[in-house]
């Protein structure tokens, strides 16, 4: 059936009443809220998604550059467009269990993070940071990942501080390919 666009909102039949507000429809959000990909356990070998997108390739485990020891990855769940994570490849979950070789090529991939976000999206800041436990945030706790979140001036209004919801404009495939382009070289 083809879809066309229109000035109006499509109504639903069935699904109360009219009111004034739009609806943004996040379905993809579901798998996160459901706990999909979670580890089952606290060793690499119990599903952890950080010890298998190494694996995959780069388009498929959204992987923006990979490292002796770490790799950068694309968030699924992003806060901003552009979120992404500089995971080592050990799995280790906390910070002070890095090795020297590790913590240097962390805190370097960060750094050509924020280079790469600031070529190909202008990002004007950063949140850089970790969660460390599942009692400080950490979604995934048993896998060290560093969170790199570009930031633009007004990118908080109404809709996420109201509303909990960000509109991301574009696909994570095309936002791997372009921080993947603009990922300085070595």
């Amino acid at each position: 059936m083809l879809h066309t666009m229109t000035s109006e909102p499509e109504q639903q039949i069935g699904v109360g009443s009219p009111d004034a507000f739009q609806r943004l429809w996040t379905p993809h959000r579901m798998a996160y809220i459901q706990g999909e990909n979670k580890p089952t356990g606290p060793g690499a070998g119990d599903g952890c998604p950080f010890c298998a997108i190494p694996s995959a390739s780069d388009e498929d485990g959204l992987i923006i550059a990979r490292g002796d020891r770490v790799y950068a990855v694309l968030n699924l769940y992003p806060y901003n467009g552009g979120h992404l994570m500089c995971v080592p490849y050990r799995h280790v979950a906390d910070y002070t269990e890095l090795d020297t070789g590790e913590t240097v090529e962390l805190a370097e991939f960060t750094k050509a993070a924020m280079v790469a976000l600031r070529a190909a999206s202008g990002a004007h800041g950063f949140n850089i940071g970790m969660n460390q436990g599942s009692i400080a945030g950490a979604g995934i706790a048993a896998h060290l990942h560093q969170h790199v979140v570009p930031r633009w001036g007004g990118d908080t209004n109404f809709l996420p501080v109201i509303g909990h919801t960000k509109v991301l404009p574009q696909l994570l495939a095309d936002t791997r390919k372009m921080l993947a382009d603009a990922w300085p070289s070595a």
